[in-house]
């Protein structure tokens, strides 16, 4: 059954250990970042873990943060898939998307603060990189709308808190939400804004997604719940927002009106530059009775965002490989986790139909993608594995005959602190495709025929030696012997 809320998801974390309740009172200015980094930076994959934090100082709202992203598991558990099917499920939630249902009454609705009511200062709001952010920032996802379609938008844009009635939003050039909010307010209209705190798994996990303009992430996120997700009109701007959600803050972006975001800690491991960003002041706030509120932990990778970002945009690129760009021969796609879906490394299994069909993979993949290494190997890689996949560019990639090197790439250097200068100027960036790919048969694998080494794990069990579960890598290998 489908999770009707973040409630219901987080019960079924907490059914398999991958929630943790901290029931000693913290501070949100500092205390909540902190203990997400530890769990972040200093734990293994496999044993990290979502946070709840049940007491906060001076705020009757619990916090959670981590839940969503805090390993593979926990994604495959959001998306009710098996770890090695996450992309298979983001695929199928592509190819068959659900457009959203209008509903009357609604649960984030349950309380209502309008007008001067509505303050920021009710909401336990962190500070992510406490010490270093200007303030606490709310890091959830972003609606907005076009003037003239009326289609709406989801994405994660950081938002600083300036007081309890007024925020700034890093609306970047060129991304959807700011071009949104500019055919509002190059009419010299306030457009309409509102962040979604708490929602559906299939929301959030679709509202990161690098998807192309004109695909709708609520009709991504329907696809991937399998089901509608139920929406409701905002109480005071034009805009619809998921039901089931926890908390609703709403508001709008004034025209003209420009101050100072950040520093804050971004994604890649530095601190952000300070830039003028829109100002929006806020109208309304909704939220559930006893509601819970949610921030994605960020920052230093590995974090939540590096995690969610990582494996959601592998499957949206896979999508595009077979389903837009139609190369079937395009088998798996992975992204490491210490950029996310942004500046990544990808790496991509395929089968080769024709000389240099690697490099013309990878060259694509360049171009429509932000990845910043792209790298082509054979289905016969684990590509989640980097011993297997260093095997390959060791082996069958020669650096003079395989590389592509694409330049002239303008990237932000707020995203990417490579393109930077000796004196702070922004130059232009570069990718690079590494062709992995077998070009000749090299030959059999240097293992015992597949019959021999299934006849020596009974010899290994009766000789009493340590149990093990058989890695991917091995299997492609013993397969191929």
């Amino acid at each position: 059954m489908a999770y009707r809320d973040m409630r219901d998801y987080l019960a079924v974390l907490e059914q398999h250990d991958l929630l943790k309740r901290v029931t000693r009172e913290v501070d949100c200015n500092w205390e909540i970042a902190c203990l997400a980094k530890w769990m972040f930076q200093a734990l293994p994959v496999e044993r990290r873990f979502g946070l709840l934090f049940q007491k906060v100082k001076g705020s009757g709202i619990p916090v959670v943060t981590g839940a969503l992203g805090a390993s593979p598991q926990s994604v495959a558990l959001a998306l009710q898939c098996d770890v090695e099917a996450i992309n298979d499920k983001i695929v199928a939630a592509l190819r068959n998307p659900k457009a959203p249902t209008a509903s009357r009454a609604a649960v984030c609705q349950e309380v209502e603060y309008i007008g001067d009511k509505a303050s920021l200062g009710k909401l336990p709001i962190v500070t992510w990189t406490p010490g270093k952010d200007r303030g606490p920032y709310i890091t959830t996802i972003v609606i907005t709308t076009d003037h003239d379609t009326g289609v709406q938008n989801m994405g994660v844009y950081r938002t600083m808190v300036r007081d309890d009635h007024s925020v700034v939003v890093n609306l970047t050039p060129g991304r959807q939400g700011t071009r949104n909010v500019k055919t509002w307010t190059d009419r010299g209209k306030k457009a309409p804004i509102a962040w979604v705190i708490a929602t559906e798994p299939a929301i959030h996990l679709a509202t990161v997604a690098n998807l192309p303009v004109g695909q709708d992430e609520i009709e991504f996120a329907g696809g991937i719940k399998g089901e509608p997700i139920e929406m409701v009109p905002c109480k005071t701007v034009g805009l619809h927002v998921p039901a089931n959600s926890e908390i609703i803050i709403e508001g709008e972006v004034t025209p003209n009106e420009l101050e100072n975001e950040g520093p804050f800690g971004e994604f890649a491991g530095v601190m952000g530059p300070v830039e003028k960003r829109p100002v929006a002041h806020i109208t309304g706030i909704t939220h559930r009775r006893d509601p819970v509120y949610y921030g994605y932990t960020s920052q230093m990778p590995p974090s939540e965002s590096t995690t969610i970002q990582s494996l959601v945009n592998a499957g949206v690129i896979l999508h595009t490989m077979r389903d837009h760009v139609g190369d079937h021969a395009v088998h798996d796609v992975h992204i490491d986790q210490t950029f996310g879906g942004v500046l990544a490394h990808a790496i991509v299994a395929i089968t080769p139909q024709v000389p240099g069909h690697g490099k013309r993979v990878g060259r694509t993949i360049a171009d429509i993608t932000p990845v910043k290494r792209v790298t082509v190997v054979d289905t016969d890689v684990d590509i989640r594995d980097p011993s297997h996949v260093d095997w390959a560019l060791n082996s069958r990639y020669s650096p003079a005959r395989d590389t592509v090197i694409i330049d002239d790439v303008f990237v932000p250097l707020q995203i990417d602190p490579s393109v930077r200068d000796v004196r702070g100027n922004v130059t232009q960036g570069s990718k690079i495709v590494l062709d992995a790919t077998l070009k000749i048969d090299s030959g059999p694998l240097s293992l015992p025929p597949k019959a021999m080494m299934m006849d020596a794990l009974d010899v290994w069990k009766q000789c009493g030696l340590p149990e093990f579960d058989i890695p991917k890598r091995a299997r492609l290998r013993i397969e191929k012997s």
